[in-house]
């Protein structure tokens, strides 16, 4: 298999240990348990490492190490926040990106607000039913 198929995955300066996670990775769980077999197999302390390193990272006990969100999450964000080299995109870039932290905090500020109007309103209603209530309570004492 080439490099193409998992280079994707893999920035173009990484060392030889993010290549060797991406390409088992691409080969699945099974190719991770052969990696440590053969490393206890030829020398035990790296099988042992493999071993750690599986549970460490939760390859060992997850469905499949095809799909890791966070890793991926993160690479997509430190590629989003590094210089493309074009000054005018970095420009629209940091722009965008600004603006689209403007709308989140807008958004988020409209959503505290909407909260704020629901639980005024929720203890709006609650000392009405209380003053109800004791209203009641008075007037059954009053009979």
């Amino acid at each position: 298999m080439t490099t193409a198929t998992y280079s994707a995955d893999v920035p173009a300066n990484a060392g030889w240990f993010t290549k060797s996670e991406a390409w088992l990775d691409q080969r699945g769980k099974g190719a991770w348990i052969a990696a440590m077999v053969l490393g206890f197999i030829f020398f035990w302390p790296v099988g042992l490492a493999l071993l750690a390193y599986m549970i460490w990272s939760k390859r060992m006990f997850s469905k499949s190490c095809r799909h890791s969100g966070h890793r991926n999450a993160r690479r997509q964000a430190w590629a989003a926040m590094k210089p493309s080299g074009n000054t005018a995109f970095d420009a629209y870039k940091a722009e965008t990106l600004r603006r689209l932290q403007d709308e989140q905090d807008a958004f988020e500020s409209f959503l505290e607000r909407l909260r704020e109007a629901k639980d005024k309103a929720e203890f709006d209603q609650f000392m009405d039913d209380r003053e109800k209530r004791a209203k009641e309570m008075m007037e059954t004492e009053d009979a």
